[in-house]
């Protein structure tokens, strides 16, 4: 066999496994990922070296199902969290879809949550939640419709969020709430912020759950 034959077969071996190749060196080891940021103040530990970072603070409502559910219950979960009413004309269908979409994607993930809380709590009550739950098809155990009084929601969503979620004549509808969807790790910490009403921003949340699975945390149990 003369060095010229030999000389393509190599090259035509390099074009045919450079795809595979290039396929493996993009989609595995964690250092091919870029962690997203972590949201919010931080401040110094007393030991004036450590850093404190933001995280939501602990929390009590009452799901769709009638269950109390708490801040325990999401610890060591990932799960994006978001603020919605169900009478709007809006903007909260198409966030309703946008996460039924991350439902599809990580529904078997025994970590993963969904969480949405209701800016109307006098009209939102448990049976509404449940109605409006069956309406988006939610998965009991991956997505969940919470309410409380007005007080602790505003106060999650001001404290916990920096979002806006509060009573508004001239907004359709009648409240005035932020369109994003916010992306909390394993410790409670805002990793990401998307537009809950924008197509490319859904498939960068994906991206981002994805890149937090693979940081080393152990993973809890689905309640």
């Amino acid at each position: 066999m003369s060095n010229k034959v030999v000389k393509k077969g190599a090259i035509l071996l390099c074009i045919l496994l450079l795809p595979t190749v290039a396929f493996f060196i993009l989609h595995s080891g964690s250092h091919n990922f870029k962690a997203p940021p972590i949201y919010g103040p931080k401040s110094l530990a007393e030991n004036g070296m450590d850093t404190i970072y933001h995280s939501i603070p602990s929390f009590e409502f009452t799901n769709h199902l009638g269950e109390k559910v708490t801040s325990k219950d999401y610890e060591g979960k990932i799960y994006v969290a978001d603020f919605f009413f169900a009478t709007c004309p809006t903007i909260c269908p198409k966030m309703a879809v946008h996460m039924l979409e991350l439902q599809k994607h990580f529904y078997d993930r025994n970590d993963f949550g969904l969480l949405s809380h209701t800016i109307n709590p006098e009209h939102d009550t448990v049976g509404v939640l449940y109605e409006y739950s069956k309406k988006v098809h939610s998965i009991d155990s991956v997505w969940e419709f919470v309410t409380g009084s007005k007080e602790s929601i505003a106060s999650i969503a001001r404290n916990g969020y920096f979002a806006n979620a509060m009573k508004d004549l001239d907004a359709e509808g009648g409240f005035l709430h932020s369109t994003n969807f916010f992306l909390i790790d394993r410790k409670g910490q805002i990793r990401g912020i998307f537009d809950g009403t924008s197509t490319r921003d859904i498939d960068n949340c994906m991206d981002a759950i994805e890149i937090l699975y693979r940081e080393e945390y152990a993973p809890l149990k689905k309640r």
